[in-house]
């Protein structure tokens, strides 16, 4: 997994012999320069991991990709070098929606609200960028009076019920410069831009549809230091090509003619939220929570020394259980799912995976092949212990566990 240092020599930051090497005409996308150093690789993994699949031969000989992870030193950018665009086919059958979460559901409401507050947002006109289902975009109309576009190909007309749906129009496309004409008085963009190489084309893009309007945005993404920091490979997988730290994220806005008004982490410190404003001259003043690109390579570094025992952790966990006879089941069928049985290369070792969208349930996850499950099967199934996908979860699933009658151990990644 780990890749080896070449020959290249280099005037960068430098990691501990034998954990990467230097690509020298590799360019970053997210400040345009030259050289980016390589530290982590995973072979043949599927190339999205929320298409739903009707069937275990479908899921199975779905498309597959290398992620070849290079970090640059210029401005902390991560990057996956072997992702190709050609496999972004978002559509309707790709299903991320995460509103069937009561303990989302409460955090997106918080910070609708949060938002409207902040930038009175009433009686306005919001377009989200992004919007998969557009179920923020709809609290956002919901709570503030306001009028929302929201443009993803994914999107689904009528799958959100809500009282302001007849303010609310999905638009099932890309967003590009055709669109610069939807800007409304507020921009959002939630867990996008981490599926968007050309990251500095795609930011000046809004920047430029904005023009001399004084429009806010706000960009939600993954935090990269979180996973660096606890080596989570579970959230490294080929959708997300771009990974962010609060530094080299506010780089990129500031370069790409934005001012950075607020930078700060949210749910459990898994996301990055960046809000900005578009200036004709950039104040390149550094928010406190920014790093430096030494600090981001010291954290890569921290994952690179971590990694191996991590994977042979989890590896020697599921055999363990396996030769035991226990009955192991994965609950959260979407990326970190595909991420965490390809990587260890330990679908076997899983018995099923549940989750509670409804629009999964039946469906087979790509490159794993397993069936996604209702959590109600497991009353019948009963389980001896349970890997959750996502530790802020446990206590709803805990809950969710006792109605149902079901007495087994949480594992929670």
């Amino acid at each position: 997994m780990i890749m080896q240092r070449d020959t290249v020599q280099q005037d960068t930051v430098q990691f501990r012999s034998g954990s990467t090497h230097y690509l020298a005409d590799k360019a970053c996308p997210n400040c345009g320069g030259l050289g980016l150093s390589m530290f982590y690789e995973v072979k043949n993994v599927p190339v999205h991991s929320c298409l739903m699949l009707s069937s275990t031969e479908d899921a199975l000989n779905f498309p597959s990709g290398d992620v070849s992870l290079g970090f640059c030193d210029r401005c902390g950018f991560i990057t996956n070098t072997e992702f190709d665009p050609k496999w972004s086919a978002y559509a309707p059958n790709y299903e991320d929606q995460q509103s069937f979460s009561p303990t989302f559901n409460r955090f997106a409401k918080d910070l609708a609200q949060q938002l409207i507050d902040k930038y009175d947002l009433h009686n306005k006109s919001i377009v989200e960028i992004g919007c998969s289902k557009g179920d923020f975009l709809h609290l956002l109309c919901e709570l503030g009076n306001n009028r929302g576009v929201g443009i993803d190909p994914s999107a689904v007309p009528g799958r959100v019920e809500s009282s302001a749906a007849d303010r609310v129009t999905l638009i099932q496309d890309y967003y590009s410069e055709k669109y610069a004409d939807q800007v409304g008085d507020f921009i959002c963009c939630r867990h996008t831009l981490e599926h968007i190489q050309p990251t500095a084309e795609f930011v000046t893009t809004v920047r430029r549809s904005i023009g001399d309007r004084d429009v806010a945005v706000v960009f939600e993404i993954p935090d990269t230091v979180r996973v660096l920091e606890e080596a989570a490979f579970e959230d490294i997988y080929y959708e997300h090509c771009s990974y962010f730290t609060p530094g080299s994220l506010a780089r990129l806005f500031r370069s790409c003619g934005f001012e950075i008004t607020d930078l700060y982490r949210a749910y459990g410190n898994q996301y990055l939220l960046v809000e900005a404003k578009p200036v004709a001259v950039t104040d390149e003043s550094v928010h406190p929570l920014e790093e430096s690109p030494e600090e981001v390579a010291a954290a890569v570094q921290q994952y690179i020394d971590q990694i191996h025992g991590k994977l042979a952790g989890w590896r020697d966990r599921l055999e363990t259980a396996q030769r035991e006879g226990k009955k192991t089941v994965v609950w959260g069928s979407g990326s970190k799912c595909v991420a965490f049985l390809t990587t260890l290369d330990t679908i076997d070792k899983i018995q099923y995976v549940v989750d509670i969208n409804p629009h999964r349930h039946g469906k087979f996850i790509p490159g794993v092949g397993k069936q996604i499950m209702s959590p109600e099967f497991l009353k019948d199934y009963q389980p001896d212990q349970i890997i959750v996908m996502n530790e802020i979860y446990c206590e709803e699933i805990s809950a969710m566990l006792a109605a149902m009658g079901v007495v087994t151990e949480l594992i929670p990644l």
